[in-house]
Order: C-alpha cells, then structure tokens, then sequence
C-alpha cells in the first residue's frame, strides 16, 4: 500500500501544490520561489527518504512569511494523510545531526496531539534569501498539521547554514524513524487503541 497525499491550499497568499511518497527513494523536485527554503526541503526528503514535488507561488513581494509558513501547513497535512491509520508503525523519532559545527537533536510523536518547542535565536538574521526566523515558523506549522509533537534543539553551532541544514535533515531522519513499521506492532502502538 503506498503512503501517499496530494495536498493542495489556494488562498490570496499563498498557492501549493504538494506530492509526498513517504516509502521514497529521496527524490525531490521543489519550487517555492524561496532557493534556500528550497535546498532545506531538499536535505529533507533526501534524508528522511521520501519522494517530494513541491509548487509554491506565493506573495514575495511582501516577503517569504506566507510561502514558507503555508508550506509547512500543507507538508503537515500530507504526513498526517499519508499516514492513514498509522498502523504498524514505531510513532517516536528521534535522531542526532552533526554538520560541521552543527549539532542538532530533533524528537517526534506521532501520537496525534500537536506540540512544538524550538528555543533558538540564530546567529544571523538571514541565511541566503531566507529570513531565519521563519525555519520556527515552518516547523511549528508542520508541527499542527501532522498533529504532531516536535522538539528541536540545537546542541552547537555557530554557522546558521549549517544549523538550519542540520535541523531540516535531522527532522527527515527522526520522520523516517517514527514512519517505520515494527512487525511486533499490532495495530497501532497506543494504550489507547487510537493516534
């Protein structure tokens, strides 16, 4: 059975068109208009292993808020949906990033009830032509839309490309982790019978 969404969202802001494979082989073509948010969604599907398109014309004009916070509410929506039941499934995820100077721990619960922490003021304003207080943005928005429980901490860095890549792959390695299936797992893996 393939897990997979088609996800779109057309507001005055914002258009998306979003195709994600969970089951990938790290395969991405991405357009959001934003070339660093596009390198950071690349690191993670490629990591995480999952086949992505992504089309995003949104309001640059006006700066890259909406493109990269609506972005991050239809990628959630797309786990949430191609997770189905999530039957099977290990739900926790956790992995250990290093990138040079970077050092980044990202943890998630799929159980269903969205929760975000991310303390981290990073050392520049902007990365590319990306502000970098919207990388919080995005991944509190991934964050509602999988219903999702996400803690991100950077443990070290001091240069805020390699931070943010280690965040993004970090997160593509802990979502492969919780998405995979555990054959001693019947049903789904909650005391309460549901996620």
């Amino acid at each position: 059975m393939s897990r997979q969404a088609l996800v779109t969202r057309d507001t005055k802001e914002t258009q998306i068109n979003l195709n994600l494979e969970l089951d990938g082989e790290g395969r991405s073509d991405i357009d959001t208009g934003v070339g660093f948010f596009d390198h950071m969604l690349t690191g993670f599907t490629k990591h995480g292993l999952f086949d992505m398109v992504c089309r995003v014309n949104g309001d640059l004009e006006v700066d890259a808020h909406h493109t990269v916070e609506d972005t991050g509410i239809v990628l959630g929506t797309a786990i949430r949906e191609a997770l189905g039941e999530k039957k099977g499934i290990k739900r926790f995820g956790l992995f250990i990033l290093p990138m040079d100077d970077a050092l980044v721990l990202c943890s998630l619960d799929l159980g269903g009830r969205p929760y975000f922490k991310f303390d981290y003021k990073f050392p520049t304003e902007k990365v590319g032509n990306m502000d970098t207080e919207l990388f919080k943005e995005f991944f509190m928005a991934v964050s509602n839309g999988a219903m999702m429980n996400l803690h991100i901490k950077v443990l070290e860095g001091d240069n805020s490309h390699h931070i943010a890549e280690a965040i993004f792959k970090a997160f593509g390695k802990a979502l492969d982790e919780a998405i995979s299936f555990d054959e001693r797992i019947k049903g789904v893996q909650s005391t309460k019978g549901v996620l």
